[in-house]
């Protein structure tokens, strides 16, 4: 009977290896041991069944098989025959384990190379990114070349200022201590001047009572010249009068004249506009009669706060009012004008284009001429009025860096107070009110006599009542 269990067992661990060898060929290595794991698992389970039966068959089933025992062992010779045949079986089994074998060590070999491989890749790919960080690195260290190179050009033009301001501030000390030795010369002279006039009072004072009587009879006649003038003074009050009411009279019509003025004035300035709207030919054409390098028509600060105007331009931003160009009635020249030199005509052309609104005509423009005429001497108001178009457009980062390549590159134009002001307004547009702030100090610690130092103080006035 054991060996009939035992052989029962044979052939269900034969099948379950069957099994596992067939789905062994099929999956990887991975399946093969979660399939041992399971078979483990059944072996521990018919262990457990085993022995639970051997037990029932000790106590209880014993009595009743000694009777067929003799049936039993016919049917072991049966079984010892089937036995030869599941160990024929059995010898199959293990050839096709050794083959799951030979696959197993197949596939860890194409593991093993497989890894290798990918270390490989790993190592390439290491390598191009490494690479790329040198590139990387490389850019980097020219980008803070470039930086310290413009720092240094900043510090340059920054100590060449502080250097004229303290010869200035030096050639005051000098004219100081000069007026301070005068002073104290004056003061000695006017020591030794009091020293006598302490020595001539003695000499007053004895005339002083002389004088007491002699201001007595002066006294009475003070008093009939005193009512004389009384009624002079009258008189004259009442000729005041009289005029005052001519002057107001004369106020009134000489405002009634400026009126007028300013009327013809403005009509006068609508014209030059569209004559300089409509191309005339250069012999009728008006020119203004003095031009400096900040160009004609240009914008003056105003209000602490400028942008770029136009008929239909950009709304404003909060916090920043617009920029109107004021129009300048220029002055006729009657005989024939000089040809400008081309810089100039364009200059002015697409400064017209700002004034009328088109603001990326302007810069589109600017920008155009700044790469044709770079040094020009109106290439710093080109650059600034670039980045007025800029900030017309709200575009305020690029109109800042157009504010700071007017401080950068051209460090001595009259356009460097305005366009670090505005490059203040920028920031505050973007709500950064520490560089806004920081913009306006710098206009009034670098250029305190400028127009636009008042207008930055004023801003930062304001900034410091809204926190």
């Amino acid at each position: 009977m054991e060996r009939q269990r035992r052989a029962k067992n044979g052939v269900i661990l034969s099948l379950a290896a069957a099994g596992a060898v067939w789905s062994g060929c099929v999956a990887q290595q991975a399946d093969l041991k979660q399939t041992e794991k399971v078979l483990q698992q059944q072996l521990s389970q018919t262990r457990a069944r085993q022995s639970q039966e051997i037990t029932t068959l000790r106590e209880y089933e014993l009595p009743q098989l000694r009777g067929e025992l003799e049936k039993v062992l016919h049917q072991a010779q049966e079984l010892q025959t089937k036995q030869e045949d599941l160990k024929h079986r059995a010898a199959q089994l293990e050839q096709q384990t050794r083959k799951l074998e030979q696959q197993v060590t197949k596939l860890e070999t194409d593991g093993s190379t497989r890894h290798l491989w990918v270390q490989k890749s790993f190592e390439t790919q290491d390598a191009k990114v490494s690479a790329k960080l040198d590139d990387m690195a490389k850019a980097m260290e020219a980008m803070k070349k470039d930086i310290v190179e413009v720092v240094q050009r900043t510090n340059e033009g920054l100590a060449k200022r502080v250097d004229v301001k303290l010869d200035e501030q030096r050639k005051d000390a000098t004219e100081n201590h000069n007026r301070i030795e005068q002073v104290s010369q004056k003061f000695a002279q006017f020591n030794q001047a009091l020293t006598g006039f302490r020595e001539a009072l003695t000499g007053v004072n004895d005339r002083v009572g002389e004088g007491e009587q002699a201001t007595k009879n002066l006294a009475a006649k003070i008093e009939g010249d005193s009512k004389t003038t009384a009624a002079h003074a009258e008189e004259v009050n009442r000729s005041v009068l009289s005029v005052t009411k001519a002057l107001e009279a004369v106020g009134q019509k000489v405002t009634a004249r400026l009126d007028e003025q300013d009327s013809r004035i403005d009509s006068l300035m609508k014209a030059v506009d569209q004559i300089s709207i409509k191309p005339a030919p250069r012999q009728q054409g008006a020119k203004p009669a003095q031009r400096s390098p900040v160009g004609p028509n240009e914008t003056t600060l105003d209000g602490g706060q400028m942008a770029a105007s136009s008929s239909s331009g950009p709304e404003a931003t909060p916090g920043v009012t617009t920029i109107v160009p004021p129009q300048e009635a220029p002055t006729f020249e009657s005989t024939q004008a000089s040809p400008d030199p081309p810089d100039r005509v364009r200059y002015e052309r697409l400064l017209t284009l700002f004034r009328e609104g088109d603001l990326e005509g302007a810069r589109q423009g600017f920008t155009g001429f700044l790469s044709e005429y770079p040094n020009s001497t109106l290439a710093p108001n080109a650059r600034f009025w670039l980045g007025e178009s800029y900030f017309g457009k709200k575009d305020f980062q690029k109109a800042i860096d157009a504010y700071d390549k007017v401080e950068i590159d051209y460090p001595s134009s009259e356009k460097v107070p305005a366009a670090i002001l505005k490059k203040g307004f920028a920031y505050l547009a973007l709500k950064d009110k520490k560089r806004a702030s920081s913009a306006f100090k710098q206009v009034v610690t670098l250029y305190p006599k400028s127009t636009e130092a008042g207008k930055a103080s004023d801003k930062l006035a304001q900034l410091k009542e809204v926190r």
